[in-house]
């Protein structure tokens, strides 16, 4: 490794999925996970990942996380960033409540705590961020933009609150006679405010990485020219929480009708386009095809890295769940090419099998997966 890096140090995992309990002290290159499809491998990647969004990385319930017959799981881990923090964080079944420390401490919002291992997670299920509907790519912003960015987070969560409230209005007023214009207008002013923050952070983090974006694809492989832009329902002027407040307010006969937002950063998208012999550009969603979606989506992992590494001074943790699976092998070669030149950090990988090892990355200390436990492979 070059440069500044995030380290997992210490990572102690008690009843998460289908891990009864590991204790794992990777070195600070990283480690190989190598095992069958459902042996664990995904879920240890999963587990180490939570320390930084602090819910699941597919999506599941906390509950659902509990190891079957277990009534809570908790994650220890020493990590290091600014400097070295232990870090815990737990979740029980029964009471449904979440607890976290940082050095021993109970933060004062569970929000302070994400971020606490810096790390990007790419897997085969990344392609939904190209092939996928909208909401994936608000997703990897909004996550994104809410660990590097100053006041994203809490622009985020006021956001969504006033977005439940002004929907619930317009529910209501769908529902009943009493229901009024001004039920739903006065959740529009905080709506315009936080929408304003979210808009343009999106929008200038897109146009900044833009050209980076085309030119990774290239480097992995695509001779078409690949382009990101975001994409708004509204035309916005230089005063964004304006713009929005008016949309809202023009949009309100039609949500009240509806019973739904339909205007705002919730509804946005960013597109990507192909542009092929004629230069026509396309939408790669529906016009590209399978390795064309997974070279784009792993370029946005790549993105997202780099974003880490400038705002944080650091290069996350890499998380590589078989991201080549679904790649040819010049394609997978290009792949780990540009992660090195990128200054790759602490790197785990999962590869169902010892073969499927890249020959960068043999070097690395390897762990065998088997029915959710994992022990150190010693080699001849």
């Amino acid at each position: 490794m070059s440069g500044l890096a995030a380290r997992l140090i210490r990572h102690d995992v008690r009843d998460f999925r289908n891990l009864a309990r590991v204790e794992l002290a990777p070195p600070a290159e990283g480690l190989v996970l190598v095992g069958e499809n459902g042996q664990g491998k995904t879920n240890l990647l999963e587990s180490i990942y939570y320390l930084q969004i602090l819910r699941s990385a597919r999506g599941a319930r906390d509950q659902d996380l509990v190891r079957f017959g277990a009534d809570a799981f908790h994650i220890g881990a020493t990590v290091e960033t600014d400097a070295r923090h232990d870090v815990g964080v737990g979740f029980e079944r029964a009471t449904k409540r979440k607890r976290t420390r940082i050095d021993g401490v109970v933060p004062e919002r569970l929000s302070d705590a994400l971020g606490a291992l810096p790390s990007v997670m790419f897997s085969p299920n990344d392609v939904e961020l190209v092939a996928g509907a909208p909401n994936a790519r608000r997703r990897y912003l909004d996550i994104m933009l809410a660990l590097t960015a100053r006041g994203y987070l809490n622009a985020l969560q006021h956001y969504r609150a006033a977005l439940a409230r002004r929907n619930a209005a317009l529910r209501e007023a769908a529902r009943s006679a009493r229901g009024s214009d001004a039920s739903v207008a006065v959740w529009e002013p905080a709506l315009a405010e936080h929408g304003a923050v979210l808009w343009s952070e999106r929008r200038a983090w897109v146009a900044s990485v833009a050209e980076r974006f085309e030119e990774l694809c290239r480097d992995i492989g695509e001779p078409g020219r690949v382009r990101l832009r975001y994409a708004s329902s509204i035309n916005a002027s230089d005063d964004l929480g304006q713009s929005l407040a008016a949309a809202l307010a023009e949009k309100r006969a039609h949500d009240l009708r509806r019973g739904l937002t339909h205007v705002g950063p919730h509804r946005d998208d960013v597109i990507i386009t192909l542009a092929g012999a004629d230069g026509t550009p396309r939408d790669l969603r529906t016009f590209g095809s399978a390795g064309q979606q997974r070279s784009a989506a792993i370029a946005l992992r790549m993105l997202e890295a780099s974003t880490f590494r400038e705002r944080t001074g650091r290069a996350p943790v890499f998380l590589l769940d078989d991201p080549f699976a679904e790649l040819d092998a010049r394609r997978a070669g290009r792949v780990l090419s540009i992660l090195t030149r990128e200054r790759l950090g602490q790197t785990i990988l999962a590869v169902p099998r010892e073969s499927d090892i890249p020959h960068e990355l043999t070097s690395l200390e390897r762990y065998r997966v088997a029915g959710g436990e994992i022990v150190r492979q010693v080699l001849a």
